[in-house]
């Protein structure tokens, strides 16, 4: 009988495309199910909750740890797949193990070749020519996505799936949005591309930036693609003027407190949707200070975390305060950027009294803990 180091040792010496720690060892463990995938060079963990996932990638060395770890304490079941093997090790209460190794009738896919990515079904499907991505180098010209661009042609899916949870309960036949801090586009133009050709939505979509070569570039390559109501021009997010009413507010990667003046500007014109990935939130770590809780500070790169996530916390919570309901979901993997939440807010008219003055009241709270002065809350509450 193998014990649990053992049996990892066996499934880990056969290089392991996907493994899966299952079967919880009481109702109260944070994680319901592990799920890891071999990268190139690396593994991926997936860690589920009821509600959330949480991701990190790891060496082979440390896989072997969180393996034993979380057969030792957490779960009872581990099945792993290799190119030709499937491995199952069961723990019994009493902590027996059942270890079995057997071929496999069907060899297994690697997640990055064609043949797992054409079981999804993306909203960007694969197949289909769509300019953008071919310029961007994940499509070549034929609608096949290009070997090496398999996470990126994920990234985008998600972040497309991300507007699709809402687009598709709101079913609008048009829509105003404004892209701030478009930069080179490529998610701009792919929004195009989704609204008109898959949801059949009229658009008028305007790209701002404040580099003039990007804005050229931006709206040479509108003129291409014949997106005939995409421009572009050269502005700041502060002071903005809209030449029509907003359905839709996007800011992606929008540095420090330029989010927080496109969200401002979002709640002022009354949009319906709001999408923002933040970027650089610089701004609460140059002010905190707290006495209590100086844990939270004394590390600088705890501090830096911390107030990132705390700046985006409490812009959630202001836009709840101005009538939205909100989420902080995760974006794309953090193997690509520590730059990974996205901020997803839907206009609710009908949102309690209360339920804004309770949202406010927890910002507040914070925002006195920790010395700050956001500036989403000075524009929305005043100083």
């Amino acid at each position: 009988m193998n014990s649990i180091h053992d049996s990892v040792t066996d499934i880990l010496s056969d290089s392991p495309l996907k493994l899966v720690i299952s079967k919880p060892a009481a109702k109260d463990r944070t994680y319901q199910k592990i799920t890891i995938e071999q990268k190139d060079g690396y593994y991926q963990i997936a860690r589920y909750t009821e509600k959330q996932v949480f991701h990190e990638n790891v060496s082979i060395e440390r896989l072997y740890q969180t393996c034993v770890d979380s057969l030792e304490t957490d779960f009872r079941q581990l099945n792993a797949w290799s190119k030709d093997k499937e491995y199952s090790v069961s723990v019994s209460k009493k902590k027996k193990v059942l270890f079995t190794a057997k071929a496999s009738k069907t060899p297994y896919d690697l997640p990055w070749q064609p043949g797992h990515n054409r079981a999804k079904n993306y909203i960007l499907p694969e197949g289909r020519v769509i300019p953008p991505l071919v310029d961007m180098g994940i499509f070549t010209s034929q609608g096949k996505v290009a070997r090496s661009m398999y996470d990126k042609y994920r990234q985008i899916n998600r972040f497309i799936e991300l507007i699709d949870d809402v687009i598709k309960k709101e079913n609008p036949p048009s829509l105003n949005i404004i892209d701030f801090g478009c930069g080179k586009s490529y998610l701009t133009f792919i929004l195009y591309y989704y609204l008109t050709e898959i949801r059949n939505i009229s658009v008028n979509i305007i790209g701002l930036d404040l580099k003039e070569d990007v804005i050229r570039k931006c709206n040479a390559a509108a003129l291409k693609y014949h997106y005939d109501h995409l421009r572009f021009e050269l502005g700041d997010i502060n002071g903005f003027r809209c030449p029509f009413d907003v359905d839709m507010v996007i800011t992606l990667h929008a540095c420090d407190t330029a989010t927080d003046y496109a969200l401002y500007n979002a709640v002022s014109w009354n949009a319906r949707m709001i999408f923002s990935v933040p970027c650089c939130q610089h701004e609460l770590n140059k002010q905190i200070h707290t006495d209590r809780l100086s844990l939270l500070t004394r590390y600088g790169i705890v501090s830096e975390r911390f107030c990132a996530l705390m700046t985006d916390a409490i812009r959630a919570n202001l836009l709840e305060y101005s009538g939205y309901n909100t989420q902080l979901l995760e974006f794309i993997d953090f193997e690509h950027t520590p730059k990974n939440v996205l901020i997803r807010a839907t206009r609710n008219p009908g949102k309690s009294a209360s339920a804004r003055q309770k949202a406010l009241e927890e910002a507040k709270r914070v925002i006195e803990e920790f010395h700050v002065d956001p500036t989403l809350y000075g524009l929305l509450c005043g100083k």
